[in-house]
């Protein structure tokens, strides 16, 4: 199942989740973007996300207020779902109107290939992206071994090339895949420090001793995270 969480007080850019692309709410344009690849339910805090999720045929749950990240937020819907507890669990965030299937589907299929290791708590991916894009800590870099595990995540240029020219960066994109069993692991662990010093989450599984996996995808997606985003989403989806 695809959950895509769906706060509406976004603090740097409130309501964005349903702001308009083409004449479609951009919560509801990342479901339907995703819902051949697997059923698809909005988390939210809001009836109005519900009811308009509702005349586009997309199905909706009301969570709570007060979650402090999307993850906790999928939580809570698949303990409302009722969902067994190796059913795969996809987090796509409700900002990402322009993702591609491809990349959906390959954290899907990275899950189900590691749904019985104990090891991986979550499946994720990377992208490639230049020197320069490097050193935007809105991209968040990821490190990883030589089997795609990921050692470390950061808002900082990692690695840092003190010696030569590096050009070889992983930026990391905030989808996940789960179980359900993983998934409420996650959920019940300590928020760690790095977390919340880099703003983080997946820095939690990393601190409790678990693996985050990896995959390589390519994509000319962005997340939408202020009104410029959403003016070059505009522009984007016009071409």
């Amino acid at each position: 199942m695809i959950i895509i969480p769906a706060r509406i007080g976004s603090s740097r850019f409130p309501n964005k989740v349903l702001a308009d692309i083409g004449g479609v709410p951009m919560v509801v344009r990342t479901a339907m973007t995703v819902q051949d690849i697997d059923k698809v339910v909005i988390a939210t805090d809001s009836q109005e996300v519900i009811d308009i999720a509702k005349t586009h045929n997309i199905d909706a749950v009301m969570t709570s207020l007060e979650h402090q990240s999307g993850t906790d937020r999928i939580f809570e819907a698949v303990r409302q779902l009722g969902l067994a507890e190796d059913e795969i669990i996809i987090n796509v965030q409700g900002d990402e109107p322009f993702i591609e299937t491809e990349v959906v589907q390959a954290i899907y299929n990275l899950t189900k290939h590691n749904k019985d290791n104990e090891r991986v708590m979550m499946n994720s991916c990377y992208k490639r992206i230049s020197n320069p894009e490097a050193d935007d800590p809105n991209i968040v870099k990821v490190v990883t071994d030589d089997s795609d595990i990921a050692l470390y995540f950061s808002r900082a240029k990692i690695p840092y090339p003190i010696d030569h020219h590096f050009d070889a960066y992983k930026g990391h994109l905030g989808i996940y895949g789960f179980t359900v069993r993983s998934l409420e692991k996650f959920c019940k662990l300590d928020p760690a420090p790095l977390e919340n010093i880099e703003k983080l989450e997946q820095l939690r599984a990393l601190y409790h001793g678990y693996e985050v996996a990896m995959t390589e995808v390519e994509t000319e997606s962005f997340g939408i995270d202020t009104p410029e985003d959403l003016e070059k989403a505009v522009r984007h989806h016009r071409l």
